[in-house]
């Protein structure tokens, strides 16, 4: 047999799980992406979208988007190097650059790709990159693409990040890469202590802000403005596709080094614009963003909402602090068969299993949108109880409470 199919024979995970009825992906969807979606004719409330602001169905996001296709077409034929750059594109970036404080922005073709070309054209074979063990894949590949040495500190812990500085050359290029709300675990970079770390050891700082625009900072401008320290941050990394309702990734920095990876990070180069619609639908969300922070108020009321009422029903949600909220079920098996239950319930979450977590660490992760409202979150509750009664899933008991009263006022 060939090499390769009879690796990709040996591959049977996927298989194993439908035959007992318990794959939980790719789920086609026939509707919009909002509180609530269609599944095979089902009306299904989701709790798995990134859409954290709900702006994906906003009257004036599909008109900006239907307005571009009018004037520029459905596609750029080509890359923003050569012949895909559209003064829409050159707008957003000035945009961009103004709302998080920095002189310019650079738009990619996908967040991935952002940071696919940040961080493989900054740094180069004999560079240091440390990154959080619970970093973003596109950082992880990122910095592979880079031929650099690639360092993991423990998630979140900075004094495993500061033993690692201590032991690298002073002279050598070094670069910090983390995420500003952390994907799975939904807990928040401590970027004070980082940023002090990073200037003692005259390290350079990338944060991903894909799950923090749109949710903390000032009118949801993110990590680095949401701990006042925009000036301190070198690079902001950030994507279209959550609270920003298109498609597309960016960058934001000063000048110079924007204009190194216009013509340095090849994921750039290389890569089709997005296209007219997208970056139309992001410029108009943007502007949704900065001129109504009552929808981000409302996230984070039902952030604090759901917070409370999960940890009073005894389920372990860790140290989540953000509209991302990990339900820990630590077992692979259970984490399915519940996934399987909310589904047949009407209820739509995102299983996250070994490897893409520790195996002891698997979840459901149920992710809040400004658009729900209480009696969704309630009604999801009330069968994610049952859900847990019919598994066999212990309640959780931590022995503490925690106060999540004020987490709007601290988080935007």
């Amino acid at each position: 047999m060939n090499v390769l199919k009879e690796r990709i024979s040996k591959f049977t995970l996927a298989g194993e799980i439908k035959a007992r009825g318990l794959y939980p992906y790719f789920r086609e969807i026939g509707s919009n992406q909002d509180t609530e979606v269609d599944i095979d004719g089902r009306k299904i409330l989701m709790f798995g979208s990134n859409s954290y602001l709900g702006l994906t169905n906003h009257p004036k996001v599909k008109e900006a988007a239907k307005i571009a296709v009018d004037k520029y077409g459905t596609g750029c034929a080509g890359s923003r190097f050569l012949n895909g750059t559209l003064d829409l594109h050159v707008q957003l970036e000035e945009n961009l650059a103004e709302f998080f404080g920095k002189e310019a922005a650079l738009v990619f073709s996908t967040g991935f790709q952002a940071n696919l070309g940040v961080i493989s054209c900054l740094s180069g074979r004999n560079d240091y990159i440390l990154i959080d063990e619970l970093d973003h894949a596109s950082i992880i590949d990122g910095s592979r693409l880079s031929f650099s040495k690639v360092i993991k500190f423990k998630h979140n812990d900075m004094d495993s990040l500061e033993r690692q500085l201590a032991s690298l050359p002073s002279d050598s290029i070094k670069l910090i890469v983390v995420d500003g709300i952390f994907s799975m675990e939904g807990d928040i970079v401590n970027l004070p202590d980082m940023v002090k770390i990073a200037k003692k050891y005259g390290a350079t700082t990338i944060i991903d802000d894909a799950h923090a625009v749109g949710v903390i900072g000032e009118k949801g401008s993110g990590t680095a403005s949401h701990f006042g320290l925009v000036g301190d941050v070198d690079f902001i990394v950030g994507t279209f596709s959550k609270s920003l309702a298109s498609l597309g990734g960016f960058v934001v920095g000063d000048r110079t080094a924007i204009e190194f990876m216009k013509h340095n990070a090849r994921s750039l180069m290389f890569s089709a614009s997005i296209p007219p619609a997208s970056a139309a639908s992001a410029l108009a969300a943007l502007e949704i963003i900065k001129t109504e922070p009552q929808i981000i108020e409302r996230l984070w009321d039902n952030t604090n909402y759901a917070m409370t009422s999960l940890r009073q029903l005894g389920f372990d949600i860790g140290e989540a602090e953000s509209p991302i909220i990990p339900i820990y079920i630590r077992n692979d098996q259970k984490t399915f068969e519940i996934t399987k239950v909310l589904f047949e319930e009407g209820i739509f979450v995102n299983p996250v299993i070994s490897p893409a977590v520790k195996s002891d660490s698997s979840l459901l992760r149920f992710s809040l949108m400004s658009t729900h409202s209480h009696d969704q979150i309630d009604y999801a509750f009330e069968k994610l109880q049952k859900a847990r009664d019919i598994v066999g899933l212990e309640r959780y008991h931590n022995g503490s409470t925690v106060n999540h009263s004020d987490l709007v006022q601290n988080k935007i």
